[in-house]
């Protein structure tokens, strides 16, 4: 087994429960690991025998595009639809952040982390 990560891939999205946010949006980072069986690849040298990270940022720029109440609904979304994309992927830890969120203090990011292992 194996594992890839994505570390601080940044959106700016309009998450948030506040009407506010759905106009003015806000800063986001998602962290993203997989487990997935690494061996073909380290063998072979082809694309074709991993989990192609150019697909798990897509997935999480376009979910992270859709508009979502909460944190994790959007997490929750790019869970589903990497296990339904990357097949050999059997975990999925996820983290999303709003940066500066509107809270009313100082606080530099609130932060949602998901943890799922495929059925």
């Amino acid at each position: 087994m194996g594992i890839i990560k994505l570390k601080n891939i940044r959106t700016f999205s309009y998450h948030g429960c506040l009407v506010e946010e759905s106009k003015i949006g806000s800063d986001y980072r998602v962290d993203l690991e997989i487990k997935t069986d690494l061996r073909q690849s380290c063998i072979s040298d082809k694309l074709a025998d991993t989990v192609d990270y150019v697909l798990l940022n897509q997935i999480v720029e376009e979910e992270m595009a859709i508009r979502s109440e909460l944190l994790e609904h959007v997490a929750h979304r790019i869970i589903v639809r990497i296990f339904a994309e990357a097949p050999s992927v059997s975990r999925i830890k996820l983290g999303v952040s709003k940066i500066n969120p509107p809270i009313g203090g100082d606080v530099e990011a609130v932060t949602i982390e998901l943890e799922e292992y495929r059925n």
